[in-house]
């Protein structure tokens, strides 16, 4: 059993750097990476030159907790915090971004963290 989980571990380092290899963050353009739990979706602006996390917005975090009911589902969740993720970009001043999925699929709740910051105004 343990090796399975070691093995399923290396696959996963090995596709998130495979991802990373193309995406690299400038203080012009950072990277917006997305994370997600089984419960939890987590979004992060980071300029890789500095090595600092700019600003980070997750659905279990105090700065979102009033936008989100108990009736929204996963995905009504992330596309909220890729709402809010654009919001505080855009308070601190940075318009464009390049979006970094992890070793996500860019489907489901990934997807609608893209599309809730572009519809409120990040451009990618």
């Amino acid at each position: 059993m343990a090796d399975k989980n070691i093995q399923k571990a290396k696959k996963a380092t090995r596709r998130r750097q495979r991802v990373r290899r193309h995406i690299f963050g400038t203080a012009s353009r950072p990277r917006l990476t997305v994370a997600k739990s089984l419960n939890n979706i987590f979004a992060q602006i980071i300029d890789d030159e500095k090595q600092v996390t700019l600003a980070a917005v997750a659905s279990n975090g105090k700065n979102i907790k009033p936008d989100i009911t108990d009736k929204m589902n996963k995905t009504e969740v992330a596309k909220k915090v890729g709402e809010r993720m654009a919001q505080v970009a855009l308070e601190k001043g940075i318009e464009t971004v390049i979006f970094d999925r992890n070793r996500n699929r860019f489907q489901g709740r990934v997807k609608a963290v893209a599309d809730g910051a572009r519809e409120a105004g990040l451009k990618f």
